[in-house]
């Protein structure tokens, strides 16, 4: 039957090759997106190690206007000491704190760590005392920072516990150093987080580490961003409340006040338009695809009327029509799927979409084959029906 079925489709080769190259190039959209959209889900369903709600990120002025002038003029000498000790005046803000990084951004900072012999890539930010209390950030052991870490000659860190497994293993990570060897002055574990994942849901967690900033009054030390956490139920309005005393504290300073909830929502919206765009083009191309199928298999049924008709009187039956029609459909199919296959199979070899990870790359690799055959059939039911309704006498019309 197989072998019939593949002497039917040569046969009509011509015919059957732009439908080949469609199912082709509509498997390889499909997968980009399938693969894509099931690496955000896979990513999604993970934790992210702090909560963004009723958070407010205010970016302090530019990264010029942070360095530029005099580091001991007034207004650049304990900036960000001074606007922290501001905004704890406002019964409103819970707590507040320093960082470098913002959350739900693209960029990140990168260093490597070390330990007898072992190294590793991490991210790292560098944050003030009091940053556990804004993001609610969950200790699994150790200690918060702390006031008392000025008076260390090392810096102290906390880890998650991505990168104390990959980088220590069953060994107590507390009161190790994680810097260089090389340098003077170390940094040393303090305390282990669940896990901080900084450009949010979306993207793969990654081994992390978190730097205390010891806040020393030059302008070196001025973080980019603050984040607070304001009690529930506190409205928009309390933003411009907020905006007058930053401007009246530091001034010649821009900042920018933002709900972490909305620059969430936003930076989602940002990551998910290439899959948007690329499910756009993959449903076109799934239309066309359907188009092209249904028309061979309608064209096939109309000029082989003599040949079904034949088959009848010789005693085929309707079910056998059927399946023959949808067979050679699943064979033009199989050849284009084949040829996508062999190409995509070939990207973990050339290293590209390896971020996504082998269990993701199958399932986007099996749900996209299983949609092609499933668009298949559905093409092919009805021309299969008529064909299957064929009777021997309509085979005289033609002939």
């Amino acid at each position: 039957m197989t072998k019939h079925l593949l002497t039917l489709v040569w046969n009509r080769r011509r015919a059957n090759a732009l439908v080949v190259l469609e199912i082709f190039i509509s498997f390889l959209v499909l997968f980009a997106a399938v693969t894509l959209g099931a690496y955000y889900a896979d990513n999604y369903r993970r934790p992210l190690g702090y909560s963004y709600e009723n958070v407010w990120d205010i970016s302090v002025g530019s990264l010029m206007e942070m360095i530029s002038g005099d580091s001991a003029t007034e207004d650049k000498k304990n900036i960000t000491k001074r606007l922290l000790a501001a905004l704890r005046d406002f019964p409103e803000i819970e707590a507040s704190a320093g960082m470098d990084n913002p959350l739900f951004s693209i960029g990140t900072s990168n260093g490597v760590y070390h330990h007898q012999g072992r190294k590793t890539l991490a991210s790292f930010c560098a944050v003030t005392d009091g940053f556990q209390d804004v993001m609610r950030l969950e200790l699994v052991r150790g200690r918060w920072f702390e006031a008392a870490d000025d008076a260390l000659d090392w810096d102290p860190v906390l880890i998650n516990q991505r990168l104390a497994n990959e980088l220590f293993g069953s060994e107590d990570p507390l009161g190790k150093n994680i810097g260089n060897p090389e340098e003077k002055r170390q940094a040393r574990v303090v305390g282990i987080i669940t896990e901080y994942r900084e450009n949010g849901e979306l993207f793969e967690p990654e081994s992390y580490v978190l730097v205390r900033r010891k806040l020393t009054g030059v302008a070196d030390d001025a973080m980019r961003h603050i984040v607070i956490r304001v009690r529930p139920g506190t409205t928009a309005a309390f933003e411009e409340t907020v905006m007058t005393r930053l401007l009246a504290t530091a001034r010649g300073t821009s900042f920018e006040i933002k709900p972490l909830a909305q620059v969430r929502a936003s930076f989602l919206r940002f990551c998910m338009a290439p899959l948007l765009a690329i499910g756009v083009v993959a449903a076109f191309l799934m239309i066309m695809v359907s188009l092209g199928l249904v028309g061979v298999v309608w064209q096939n049924v109309t000029q082989r009327t003599t040949e079904i008709g034949l088959r009848r009187a010789l005693g085929g039956t309707a079910t056998a029509i059927y399946t023959q029609v949808l067979g050679e459909l699943v064979v033009i199919t199989s050849v284009g799927l084949l040829l996508g296959t062999a190409l995509v199979a070939q990207l973990p070899l050339l290293g590209v979409m390896t971020f996504v990870g082998t269990r993701v790359f199958l399932v986007g690799l099996g749900t996209s084959l299983a949609l092609i055959y499933l668009l298949t059939l559905l093409c092919g039911l009805y021309p299969s029906m008529l064909a299957s309704k064929i009777q021997p006498a309509e085979a005289l019309h033609y002939e």
